[in-house]
């Protein structure tokens, strides 16, 4: 087995990596590692998923347990079902990538991610699993061929197929969002909701309005092949101008499998989720609500968010990048919020894991509660350094080792031309094959630049 477990789970090319043989072994893995009598499986909408759901059930069966099919339903709705009924999990998802990419996430019995010590487990598991054939690339069609209108119509009927344990795993979910706001509403807001063409594309707009708030919707109509396509917390740019041209309060953006969300104010300006964090967690701290005054962050929050957090007398806690880095520190410490850059925030009291609808509800009950604009809000909650992410492709050659060697050397010269002036972060990614640079400095020409020479002084090390 060549996949290994990432920042959040198991992902690749459902065309040539994640094939039907491995994620069946890694059912069997997950069943005979997490235990109990049934798992709960879940999937967001994109063409590889059905295949990919009966394979992780054959592979619960065959250790001997049973599992539930969800359907298409975002990963919290898993994480929900799966505390309710205290079971463990999996949610089929590539997250933010693409339609050809698919992954699988696990939960624990209860609705958590999986600690270290299972996770490893259920890795040499794997490892000790036969070597599996790579997927027929062929038997997966083309993305909206002129010639496959047939194909194409069966592929959007297995994109939004539903089944009866979904669709109550989607109301419970929308229950406890509503609940969370202890039966305030959302009337009066005009709210776009970015669907991505993905899980939550039926969830989302459906409990925002059920909460009273005016909705138009985009991309909310998956086909199995558009989901993230140009649209969702990635893609922004539709989203920005729609609100302005429906003269909206907020707009919301979700990732494919919606544990995630990114908002925009009516100007159209991006809110992402270091200013989400900032403003649910002064909220919070104002109303007595942020047990040890304290949040949890990775090391990719930007340096105005630890600045405000500091101006309010609210204590950070840092961690690796990764969702169930910051949910074991918040259960370490017995604290309440904690999150990361891409929306990706946990409210401990709230759920289980992070939550997408439950984060934009309660960025909207604030904005509400506050009776100011969530631009205005936003502002007064955080100023944010200039950052600029980049991206370099990891060559499948480069060793762990040299790896290490040359982005510590890297970092460490970037560090000393930044001084005191801002801040360097680089890392390989969990998810992709890449090297994530980060650069924060006090403005944006200076970070670009930094980031631009560091990210060419990598790729020709690694080259």
């Amino acid at each position: 087995m060549t996949l290994t477990f990432g920042t959040d789970g198991v992902r690749g090319d459902a065309r040539r990596e994640l094939t039907p043989q491995f994620v069946e072994a890694l059912g069997r893995a997950a069943a005979a590692v997490l235990g109990g009598e049934q798992l709960a499986v879940g999937r967001d909408p994109r063409a590889s998923g059905p295949e990919l759901v009966s394979a992780f059930c054959s592979g619960v069966r065959r250790a001997g347990g049973s599992a539930v099919d969800l359907g298409v339903v975002p990963t919290p709705a898993v994480a929900r079902w799966c505390e309710q009924e205290q079971v463990a999990g999996a949610m089929v998802s590539a997250s933010h990538n693409p339609w050809h990419d698919n992954g699988v996430k696990l939960f624990a019995p209860g609705g958590r991610k999986l600690n270290d010590e299972a996770q490893r487990e259920i890795e040499q598991r794997l490892a000790q699993a036969p070597a599996v054939a790579l997927a027929d690339v062929s038997s997966m069609a083309p993305h909206k061929a002129a010639d496959t209108a047939l194909a194409d119509r069966v592929a959007c009927d297995a994109a939004v197929a539903d089944t009866q344990a979904g669709a109550e795993a989607r109301r419970l979910h929308m229950r406890s969002v509503a609940a969370s706001i202890e039966g305030r509403n959302l009337a009066g807001l005009r709210v776009v909701v970015d669907a991505a063409n993905g899980a939550a594309y039926q969830s989302g707009p459906e409990c925002l309005r059920s909460l009273g708030a005016g909705i138009e919707t985009l991309h909310a109509s998956p086909d199995g092949y558009n989901i993230n396509d140009g649209c969702g917390s990635l893609h922004p740019g539709s989203l920005r101008a729609a609100v302005v041209a429906h003269r909206a309060h907020a707009g919301v953006a979700f990732d494919g499998d919606a544990d995630r969300v990114l908002a925009v104010d009516a100007d159209g300006a991006l809110i992402d989720g270091d200013q989400i964090l900032a403003v649910c967690a002064i909220d919070r701290a104002r109303r007595g609500r942020l047990d040890g005054n304290a949040v949890v962050v990775t090391v990719m929050a930007n340096l105005g968010l630890r600045q405000a957090m500091a101006a309010q007398g609210i204590a950070v806690v840092e961690t690796p990048v990764g969702d169930r880095h910051v949910l074991g520190a918040l259960e370490e410490r017995g604290l309440v919020l904690g999150g990361e850059q891409s929306g990706h925030l946990i409210f401990r009291d709230l759920a289980t894991t992070g939550d997408g609808l439950l984060t934009a509800v309660q960025l909207l009950d604030a904005v509400k509660r506050s009776g100011r604009s969530l631009r205005d809000l936003a502002a007064a909650a955080m100023t944010r350094m200039p950052q600029i992410l980049l991206g370099v492709p990891l060559p499948a050659s480069a060793r762990s080792a040299e790896l290490d060697a040359i982005l510590a050397s890297a970092t460490a010269a970037a560090t000393r031309r930044l001084g005191d002036s801002g801040r360097v972060l680089v890392r390989p990614s969990g998810t992709e094959p890449l090297v994530r640079v980060m650069v924060e400095a006090t403005d944006c020409d200076s970070a670009q630049a930094e980031a631009e020479r560091l990210a060419l002084e990598i790729e020709a090390a690694l080259s």
